[in-house]
C-alpha cells in the first residue's frame, strides 16, 4: 500500500490581498512559507519518505514542495514540474480584487464562476476544464508510481487538486462545489494496486 499526498502551497501575497491569481505567479507570504514548513513537519511526524515529487510550473507551488522536502531531508530529491497541475485559469479575473469583480459582475455571477463545475469565467477555465487537463497527466504519469508501491508528493493547487480529489473520492460535480482545501493542507490518500483508495486522512495545518 502506498502513500499519495496532495498538498495545496501555503498562502501566496495575492491570497493575502484577495485577488484572483490562476496562472499569475505571486510568491508565498510569510504566513504560506509557515504553513508549508507546518506541512513538511506533519508529514516528517507520519513517518512519510517520498519516492517521486511532483508540482505545477508556478513558484507558489514549487516553493511550498522544496520547503516539505527540507523538513523531510530529502532536499535531493528530483522534482517534476509540469503545467498540467496548474491552477485554474482565471482568465479575465486573474489579478482582481474578489469584491471589485463582485461589484462589476455582480455576487452571483462571480460566485457561479468560482463555485461551478462548468461554467469558466471569460477568458478562462472551469473546473471542468481544469480537471480535463489535470486528470490524464494523474491518470499517466503519477497514479502508475503509487500503484508500483511508490510514496508520491503532489504540490499544486486549490483548483487542480480539488479535481485530482474528486476523482479519488469518487464525488459529483454538484459534491465537488463544496469541498474548499486549506492552503499548506496534507491530503493523504492510500491507494492499492489497483488504484483504489483504501484510506484518506487530512492533516491539519496548524
Amino acid at each position: 500500500m502506498a502513500t499519495l499526498v496532495l498538498v495545496r502551497h501555503g498562502q501566496s501575497e495575492w491570497n493575502e490581498k484577495n485577488l484572483f491569481t490562476g496562472w499569475r505567479d505571486p510568491d508565498l507570504t510569510d504566513r504560506g512559507r509557515a504553513e508549508a514548513t507546518a506541512a513538511g513537519k506533519a508529514l516528517k511526524a507520519k513517518g512519510l519518505v517520498f519516492d517521486h515529487a511532483f508540482t505545477s510550473d508556478l513558484s507558489r507551488a514549487q516553493n511550498t514542495c522544496a520547503r516539505i522536502l527540507t523538513e523531510l531531508g530529502q532536499d535531493d530529491l528530483p522534482v517534476i514540474r509540469n503545467q498540467a497541475l496548474n491552477e485554474r485559469d482565471y482568465g479575465d479575473l486573474s489579478g482582481l480584487n474578489k469584491d471589485d469583480a463582485r461589484e462589476k459582475w455582480g455576487a452571483e455571477q462571480v460566485h457561479i464562476w468560482r463555485r461551478s463545475f462548468d461554467v469558466p469565467p471569460p477568458g478562462g477555465e472551469s473546473l471542468k476544464d481544469t480537471a480535463e487537463r489535470v486528470l490524464p497527466y494523474f491518470r499517466q504519469e503519477i497514479l502508475p508510481l503509487v500503484q508500483a508501491g511508490k510514496n508520491v508528493l503532489v504540490a499544486a493547487h486549490g483548483n487542480s487538486l480539488r479535481a485530482l480529489v474528486m476523482e479519488l473520492d469518487a464525488l459529483t460535480s454538484e459534491q465537488i462545489i463544496d469541498v474548499n482545501i486549506g492552503t499548506g493542507e496534507p491530503y493523504l490518500y492510500q491507494l492499492d494496486t489497483t488504484g483504489a483508495v483504501a484510506s484518506k486522512e487530512i492533516l491539519a495545518n496548524t
